[in-house]
């Protein structure tokens, strides 16, 4: 049997970017994935990169055409993966399924065992199939990787789910020429953001041609021709639609199923997602977990993060830890693109600050106008006490870019006057915050 002195299980951003950390310093590794159509892991090939590849194209390309465009870049980006990692001595790349047999054992393929001294699990996560009757024998139903890889545009497209993905995929789909209906089970739109920022994205959705069904259930369906029959309940009364894709946007779950971890010491909680301490580690010390696998935020620069908290605990000051990351933010790519950080203004009032609230529309920002995205809204929250930012949502252009400065700031302890105050170049979208910020 094999002995390493590193086993990765998974090549996403945190397994890859430890795999050649570790190898510059001459440890051996193995790095196995079970597809080598993964290579780079699921932002690369599933997730982040070829959504935003298709919601970059929308509009301005024909959809199989920009489909053939997206599978181009993820092959290009795979390759470039595979090959910085192949061409270190030290990391071998196994193709297989791995399948824990002890703490310290590995299993590959039902057949061949290596071992190693520390094993880092990084399997990511998988899209979650709701219980609806009909869902896995019905044709034309969709996980959003799989959606993406079909070159056909659905005229009439149904989205169970109207989370964030769920929004992006129907904003996207919507600027292709679909009909686009989001089948959403609450009463509103994203319930974790303040419901005036919930009601702006509705209604750009809606602008773009996006029809919501709130406060429904699918119950069932099934297939009439190549036709997709959802039956579904809203407001306790029953109705049947009939589209030509479903799309399954109904959250996502940890890939720990197969991994054998029974055999093990490492626990999961109830909804299998791997349990760590401040360090990442699993009840095994020398079994670490990183990226979704171990829940919370699911983010390809939280699992990048993840190896910097691994590698300090490793050879640094063991100072790193999932606690002191700072302030983390997100942003969802429907057009505009809607960008957060921070407490929302029913968070910070729910935990007992006093607040000031700040918005500004995107329409009066000079640069959103040059460039004929006038839709969306700005927003701040300040704690009156302090003059300190608790938050801040951008709903524009350019807003994934515009969050990381106010995020800066906001983890430098920066007072809102200060971005207020702030010299930017003009016409540019990130000018708009000496507006938003002089309070």
């Amino acid at each position: 049997m094999k002995h390493y002195d590193a086993i990765i299980i998974g090549f996403g951003k945190g397994g890859k970017t430890l795999a050649g950390d570790l190898a510059k310093r001459g440890k051996k590794v193995a790095l196995i994935e079970k597809s080598n159509q993964m290579y780079g892991g699921t932002c690369i090939n599933e997730g982040c990169i070829p959504s935003k590849s298709l919601i970059v194209q929308a509009g301005t390309k024909e959809y199989q055409a920009a489909v053939e465009q997206k599978e181009n870049l993820i092959t290009k980006l795979r390759q470039k993966n595979y090959d910085k990692l192949a061409q270190l001595d030290n990391v071998d790349i196994i193709d297989g399924t791995a399948r824990f047999i002890d703490n310290h054992t590995v299993e590959i393929n039902g057949k061949d065992n290596i071992s190693a001294d520390y094993i880092f699990i990084n399997t990511g996560s998988k899209s979650v199939i709701p219980a609806i009757k009909g869902i896995h024998e019905t044709k034309h139903i969709y996980t959003s990787d799989k959606m993406m890889k079909e070159t056909k545009l659905p005229q009439h497209l149904a989205i169970i789910g109207g989370g964030y993905i769920g929004l992006e995929f129907a904003s996207m789909y919507a600027r292709y020429g679909s009909h686009v209906t989001v089948f959403e089970f609450n009463e509103r739109l994203v319930g974790r953001e303040d419901e005036d920022v919930a009601l702006e994205i509705q209604h750009i959705l809606e602008n773009q041609g996006v029809h919501f069904k709130f406060s429904s259930r699918v119950q069932e369906v099934s297939n009439q021709g190549e036709k997709v029959v959802i039956q579904y309940n809203q407001d306790h009364v029953g109705y049947i639609d009939r589209f030509d894709a479903v799309l399954l946007a109904t959250g996502r779950v940890a890939n720990t199923a197969d991994l054998g971890l029974e055999n093990t010491d490492v626990q999961v909680d109830q909804r299998g997602n791997v349990i760590v301490n401040d360090y990442l580690q699993t009840d095994v010390p020398h079994i670490y977990a990183m990226g979704d696998v171990k829940g919370g935020l699911q983010f390809t620069y939280i699992s990048l993060d993840d190896y910097r908290i691994v590698k300090d605990h490793l050879f640094g000051n063991k100072t790193r830890t999932i606690h002191n990351r700072g302030h983390i933010p997100y942003s969802v790519f429907i057009s505009p693109t809607f960008s957060r950080v921070g407490l929302s203004e029913q968070e910070a009032i729910a935990q007992g600050y006093d607040v000031k609230v700040a918005k500004l529309p995107t329409a009066a920002i000079p640069r959103a106008n040059v460039d004929g995205k006038p839709e969306g809204i700005l927003k701040a929250i300040i704690d009156t006490k302090t003059d300190a930012i608790l938050g801040c949502v951008l709903l524009c252009e350019h807003s994934e870019e515009m969050i990381n400065f106010v995020q800066l700031a906001m983890n430098q302890n920066l007072k809102y006057q200060d971005i207020g105050n702030h010299i930017f170049t003009h016409p540019s979208m990130s000018e708009a915050l000496n507006d938003l910020f002089n309070i």
